[in-house]
């Protein structure tokens, strides 16, 4: 049985004729021997199924409506993404800083962002490419509506930061890559969804290229006015249709790594 490539993996190493299994590194990807978990924060409860209950409820009450969507965020353990120090606010509707300059998102962007991923699909999406994995939080959401997620991070910390948050889950549908966004990858393409976490002055063509016909692109965008919106874009047979939806504030868009 051929053994799983470890993490950290480099968009740069995959590039070349290796066959495409060999390219992928998954969240599952086993500890080195000897290694020792970092402890998870834990307290006041938040392990308690009930806590991500009342998070649900107010994301219902707040205008989420795709039941998938729902039981996902119901799922994953928010709290164990963010810091210790922070734990307490980890299901409140706030963005957090993870470091880097990098925040995560508040529970109702995550998930409005990914039902209108969805766009009311019947089951899960198909293969699903995230630009700006951060701490990990909303590719172990999109673990659970999509079979098969890429997510790439442009920033080394937060990249080994996702690693070590999603080891544990063992979520053998996300794949974690190291590189750079804007270019997103296309090794993965054709991406029946993409979404992104930073926003830039219009879409990056190669996401545009990368993504199906038949898919839809959610992200961030710099309006004409200097304000963030929601952008939706869904592409067909004829071409773009874009969508401007309300406004946001995500961390600008950027190229290369770091």
């Amino acid at each position: 049985m051929t053994q799983r490539r470890a993490f950290p993996i480099q968009l740069d190493s995959l590039s070349g004729n290796q066959p495409k299994a060999k390219a992928k590194a998954s969240a599952s990807a086993s500890r080195p021997s000897g290694a020792i978990s970092a402890p998870r924060p834990s307290g006041l409860g938040l392990d308690s199924l009930a806590v991500r209950n009342r998070m649900v409820q107010k994301l219902a009450a707040s205008g989420i409506q795709d039941a998938h969507v729902l039981n996902a965020m119901g799922t994953v353990e928010r709290h164990l993404f963010v810091e210790t120090g922070l734990v307490n606010q980890a299901y409140e509707d706030t963005s957090l800083p993870i470091g880097l300059g990098q925040t995560i998102s508040k529970p109702n962007v995550v998930a409005r962002m990914i039902e209108l991923l969805r766009n009311g699909a019947a089951g899960q999406l198909g293969r699903v490419l995230e630009v700006g994995t951060g701490c990990g939080y909303q590719a172990a959401v999109l673990s659970h509506i999509a079979t098969e997620v890429y997510s790439i991070e442009r920033l080394k910390g937060l990249h080994e930061k996702a690693r070590d948050n999603l080891r544990s889950f063992r979520l053998r549908n996300v794949h974690l890559l190291f590189g750079d966004g804007m270019e997103g990858f296309a090794k993965g393409a054709p991406y029946a969804a993409i979404i992104a976490a930073a926003g830039g002055n219009s879409i990056p063509q190669a996401w545009l290229d990368q993504l199906a016909v038949g898919g839809r692109l959610v992200a961030p965008m710099v309006t004409p006015t200097g304000h963030q919106a929601l952008v939706v874009v869904d592409k067909s047979s004829q071409g773009f249709k874009h969508q401007v939806l309300e406004a946001v504030h995500f961390v600008p868009l950027k190229s290369g790594i770091s």
